[in-house]
C-alpha cells in the first residue's frame, strides 16, 4: 500500500464521523422501537430524537421525515409513490412527469420503469453544458392537461449534481411550480455538507438524503415526505412511519443519521470555506498540466464546493484509475452507485463533454496533505500516461508524499 493516501471520492461516500459511530453503537443492539416496554420506549424516544435533528437540518416538520434506507430507496418512494397515487386519482390514466438527463439513476431509473409500464409519460431534459439545469426548459415541459394530454404530477430535478457538481435554481423552479399545484422532488443528496437544505426554503413537496454522503453510516437516509402531500406507499407491512415505509426501525442507523445531520449542519459553513480553499487548491494544480479542463459552471457560487470534476484529453480511463489506486489516490471516473463496470458516464454524455472525466470530491476529513499528494501525483501521471507509460511507475512519488506537502 502507498505511504501516502489521499481519499478523494467523497461524493461517494465520506467516512463516518466519530460522534455518529458513538451513537451507533450505543443503540446497534437495541429493543424493537415499536414495543410497548420501556426498553422499546427508549428506542422509540432515540428515532424521534434523530428525526427532530433531521427536520431541523432540512427545514422541516418532524411529521415530514420517513428514514429510509438510503438516497436510492428516498427517490423512489418519492417518484413511485406520487405518480401512484396521482394515477388513482386519475381512473389509472398516465401522467406526465419531468426530469432530467443528469439526474443520478435513482431518478432516472425508477422514472423510464414507470414509463416503459405506460404509467406516465416522461419529459428528460437535457442539461447546459456546464451541468446546471435551465430552469425555464422544465417548466416549458410543464402540462396543465387543458390541451388533451396527460397532466404534469410530478417534476423531479437534483438540487447539486453529484459528478459534476453544478447547483441548481431548485428555489425558483419550486416557487413556480407551487404557483402551478404541480409536485416537486430534490435529490439534495449530494446538498447537505455544504449548501442550505429546506424544504419549505425551496417550496419542495418531497428531499431524498443519504446519510453515508456526511459522515453518518451508510444504509441509512431519509425522505422528507410534505405532510399533505398525497403519496403511495411503496413497501407494505407494520405501517411504520406514517404507513409509507413498513419495516422495523434501525434504531443505531437512524441515531447515527441525526447525529450526522446535525454536525452536517453546525459545521456546513466552516467547512463550505475551507473545501472551496481546497477544491481552488486543487484545481490550480492541475492547470498547468496539458489537456486538462475544469468542467462545470465557472462560477463558484454556481458548483458544490466539495467537487473538482475535470476532463483529461488522451488518457486512457482504465489506466487513469489504475495509476491513481496505485499511487493512493481514490477518484472516481464516474459514479460508485454503479455497477462498477468501465462504461461512460450518462452525465458527462449530458452535457456533451469530451475527454476522459475524473471526479475528485472532497469532504469532513480532507486535509490539504491529500489535495497537495492527489496534485503531484497527477502531474507525474497525466504525462506519462499519454506517452504511453506504466501507470504503476509511481515509486518515488509514493514514497515522499508528493511534491508540496503541507498540513490541513
Amino acid at each position: 500500500m502507498p505511504a501516502v493516501q489521499a481519499d478523494l471520492d467523497h461524493a461517494a461516500t465520506t467516512p463516518p464521523r466519530p460522534e455518529a459511530l458513538e451513537v451507533l453503537e450505543r443503540w446497534i443492539g437495541s429493543a424493537n422501537a415499536s414495543a410497548r416496554h420501556l426498553p422499546g420506549q427508549a428506542a422509540r424516544r432515540a428515532v424521534e430524537h434523530a428525526r427532530e435533528q433531521a427536520a431541523t437540518a432540512l427545514g422541516c416538520s418532524p411529521h415530514d421525515v420517513i428514514f429510509t434506507s438510503g438516497g436510492t430507496e428516498a427517490d423512489n418512494l418519492a417518484i413511485k409513490g406520487i405518480v401512484w397515487a396521482a394515477r388513482a386519482r386519475t381512473d389509472g390514466r398516465p401522467v406526465h412527469v419531468v426530469t432530467t438527463a443528469v439526474e443520478h439513476s435513482a431518478v432516472l431509473e425508477p422514472a423510464r420503469w414507470l414509463a416503459a409500464r405506460g404509467e406516465i409519460e416522461l419529459d428528460v431534459v437535457a442539461p447546459m453544458t456546464d451541468g446546471r439545469v435551465d430552469v425555464d426548459d422544465v417548466l416549458a415541459r410543464v402540462r396543465d392537461g387543458s390541451d388533451g394530454r396527460a397532466p404534469t404530477v410530478l417534476v423531479s430535478v437534483m438540487g447539486a449534481n453529484n459528478e459534476i457538481g453544478a447547483i441548481n435554481d431548485v428555489a425558483r423552479l419550486g416557487a413556480a411550480l407551487r404557483a402551478r399545484g404541480v409536485a416537486f422532488h430534490v435529490d439534495a443528496v449530494q446538498c447537505v455538507a455544504t449548501l442550505d437544505v429546506s424544504l419549505a426554503g425551496w417550496d419542495a413537496d418531497a428531499l431524498a438524503v443519504s446519510a453515508h454522503k456526511v459522515g453518518g453510516p451508510q444504509g441509512v437516509g431519509v425522505a422528507v415526505l410534505r405532510r399533505g402531500l398525497a403519496i403511495e406507499p411503496v413497501t407494505h407491512g407494520g405501517g411504520q412511519d406514517r404507513g409509507l415505509r413498513s419495516g422495523t426501525f434501525a434504531v443505531g442507523l437512524i441515531a447515527a443519521c441525526g447525529v450526522a445531520l446535525e454536525r452536517a449542519v453546525t459545521e456546513r459553513a466552516a467547512l463550505r470555506e475551507r473545501l472551496g480553499e481546497l477544491s481552488d487548491r486543487l484545481a490550480a494544480g492541475l492547470a498547468p498540466v496539458e489537456g486538462v479542463r475544469r468542467s462545470g459552471p465557472a462560477a463558484a457560487a454556481d458548483r458544490l464546493a466539495s467537487h473538482v470534476h475535470v476532463t483529461i484529453d488522451g488518457v486512457d480511463g482504465e489506466a487513469l484509475a489504475l495509476g491513481l489506486d496505485a499511487a493512493g489516490v481514490s477518484a472516481s471516473a464516474g459514479s460508485a452507485c454503479s455497477s462498477g463496470a468501465a462504461a461512460a458516464s450518462h452525465v458527462v454524455d449530458a452535457c456533451g463533454l469530451d475527454g476522459t472525466p475524473l471526479r475528485l470530491s472532497l469532504g469532513w476529513s480532507t486535509t490539504r496533505a491529500e489535495v497537495d499528494h492527489a496534485i503531484a501525483v497527477l502531474r507525474d501521471l497525466v504525462p506519462r500516461l499519454r506517452a504511453g507509460g506504466d501507470a504503476f511507475g509511481l515509486t518515488s512519488l509514493v514514497a515522499d508524499g508528493g511534491a508540496h506537502g503541507g498540513g490541513r
